[in-house]
């Protein structure tokens, strides 16, 4: 069984850092995509970055420039660092898995989501 399980969340204020980290764990070969997501009270969760098993990676146009996503691959770990944190950040963050092979060599046909962590940005 693989799980997701994120990192990091907490109270910031607003222009400080902060960095996400997600952990998989369990039996599995490969991982292709990676990525963070959020979502507030009643709208739906919207994709913030994703990077690739080969180093690609997609901002929302709200974070370029501010967040950057990483992966260690032998740690079996992506890492969402956050700089210069707004109001509008604030969110449950979550980590999503996509094209999981399992240790079989089995691709799963669902994605995988972790149980998500808190980003709060005081003004």
């Amino acid at each position: 069984q693989v799980q997701l399980v994120e990192s990091g969340g907490g109270l910031v204020q607003a222009g400080e850092s902060l960095t996400l980290t997600c952990t998989a764990s369990g039996r599995f070969l490969s991982i292709h995509m990676l990525g963070w997501y959020r979502q507030d009270p009643g709208k739906e969760r919207e994709r913030v970055a994703t990077i690739s098993n080969y180093g690609w990676t997609t901002y929302d146009d709200s974070v370029k420039g501010r967040f950057t996503i990483s992966r260690d691959n032998t740690k079996s770990t992506v890492t969402l660092q956050m700089n210069t944190l707004k109001p509008e950040d604030t969110s449950v963050y979550y980590c999503k898995a996509e094209g999981v092979v399992d240790a079989d060599g089995q691709p799963w046909n669902t994605d995988l989501w972790g149980k998500g962590t808190l980003v709060t940005v005081s003004s």
